[in-house]
């Protein structure tokens, strides 16, 4: 039976009511070359349950499968390994059907669980606040910037050079509709970062200063300067976090004068899954809490004196603010950061620096039998486990044909800013501790066949 509850009635009352004469005019944001005019083209307006099944089995074997291959992939989306207790202890069923805890009362577990991931992200970020997550990284990215224009009351905000280029996407994409200026740039193939120019951009109407920690090709910068630059002038300094495993290593953003901290969490305990779901990390320092997006799981005592857990300044959600909420994110990605918080509790503080050692140490391995490659050149003289070689040739196809080799080797910076002439033959390869000596062989052979 179809579920059809508007009549056309229906419908063209509310359209009147909003001053669209069709359903068309709804989507006119969208470009015209991507709407449909009708049916996908080849896909059948019905097919049984068992032929369904089978079509997209067959499409889903035209994937190479992470674990199945050399993986050298990063930018943004890391293979680590994930170990099993934790989806064991997600997909309980207290856990697993849970959906938001309006009503503490009956949901201590879950408010608890939302209570530790955001003293671990903070201890990891160098914070004093964390909120109980975001959708992904880019749009925590966004969210931190509206969160500098509300504090500062300036609608400029610095993006560097460094940052990923899909999270300066998502900020141009929400800036349109807040009316906030976006300073952007792309990377320059060496070892220097943009800080120097960064500080030299920054002045009166500035909101906040953006940067990648470790940026888009693995480099890692110290952000003291940039903050104490950002501060002297009212501004705000940003730190986005692609590859929060990194924070094993180096120091955190918080420590170096970072006043908002994010970044994406599926580093640790999230599985690549196709691009997401993913978790957003968010923190900040405690005098800007009321400014934070999302929720906060807060601790307190019940009437009998017992410790307990609750949604705390709700009031700055939407569904009590509307309008005026900070935000129109008033939910979290609950089930990947009960996934983040359970890995990270297996880990523990060594665990997590091991962990980090590890991914260096094999990066660095593979940096050195990269550079060795005639033609093949180092980019980085600092790096976590994510760094970028200059190719003899163009990167974008030399990605291809490592693909169709079964090795999915680095990605081409080609790919990222398709037009930028000056970066076409980078490539950025991410090392973890997932990958093998006989991946490496395997990768090293394939590129040196690959750039002659």
């Amino acid at each position: 039976m179809r579920y059809l509850p508007l009549s056309d009635g229906d419908r063209g009352e509310m359209l009147a009511a909003i001053g669209a004469g069709d359903i068309d005019e709804l989507f006119r944001d969208v470009p015209a070359e991507a709407r449909l005019s009708g049916p996908i083209e080849g896909l059948p307006n019905h097919a049984s349950e068992l032929s369904v099944e089978r079509q997209l089995t067959a499409l889903s074997r035209k994937n190479l499968v992470a674990g199945e291959a050399p993986f050298f992939l990063g930018c943004g989306a890391y293979r680590h390994h994930v170990p099993a207790s934790v989806d064991h202890i997600i997909q309980r069923g207290e856990f697993l059907t849970a959906y938001t805890p309006y009503q503490p009362e009956i949901a201590q577990g879950t408010l608890q669980v939302l209570f530790e991931f955001q003293t671990q992200v903070a201890r990891l970020f160098g914070c004093e606040v964390a909120n109980a997550s975001m959708y992904d990284g880019s749009t925590a990215c966004w969210e931190a910037i509206g969160m500098a224009r509300r504090i500062t009351r300036r609608t400029k905000a610095i993006l560097s050079g460094g940052l990923h280029p899909h999270y300066v996407s998502v900020a141009r994409t929400m800036a349109k509709f807040t009316g906030d200026t976006l300073d952007t740039a792309v990377p320059a193939l060496d070892a220097a970062t943009d800080a120097e120019a960064l500080i030299a951009a920054i002045d009166g109407e500035t909101s906040c200063v953006v940067v990648q920690y470790p940026d888009i090709l693995g480099r890692i910068t110290d952000l003291t300067p940039i903050a104490e630059a950002a501060h002297a002038a009212g501004a705000l300094l940003v730190a986005v976090v692609t590859e929060p495993v990194a924070l094993g290593l180096i120091k955190a953003p918080g420590e170096m004068g970072a006043d908002i901290v994010v970044g994406e969490g599926q580093s640790i305990g999230v599985g690549l899954q196709f691009g997401g779901p993913y978790v957003g990390l968010f923190a900040c320092r405690e005098k800007h809490v009321r400014q934070m997006p999302g929720r906060l799981a807060g601790e307190t005592v019940d009437a009998e004196g017992k410790r307990g857990f609750v949604l705390t300044l709700s009031t700055r959600e939407q569904h009590i603010r509307r309008e005026k909420a900070t935000s129109n994110i008033c939910t979290n990605s609950g089930l990947c950061a009960l996934a983040f918080s359970v890995h990270m509790s297996l880990l523990g503080e060594q665990g997590l620096r091991q962990l980090a050692a590890l991914n260096h140490s094999r990066a660095a391995n593979v940096a050195e039998r990269l550079a060795a490659i005639p033609g093949v050149e180092l980019v980085n003289d600092s790096f976590f486990n994510e760094f970028t070689v200059r190719l003899p040739v163009e990167a974008r196809p030399v990605a291809r044909a490592l693909a169709d080799q079964g090795i999915l080797g680095g990605v081409s910076l080609g790919r990222l800013y398709p037009g930028v002439e000056a970066l076409q033959n980078g490539l950025v390869v991410a090392v973890t501790e997932t990958v093998t000596d006989a991946d490496i062989d395997a990768f090293d052979a394939a590129l040196k066949e690959a750039v002659q």
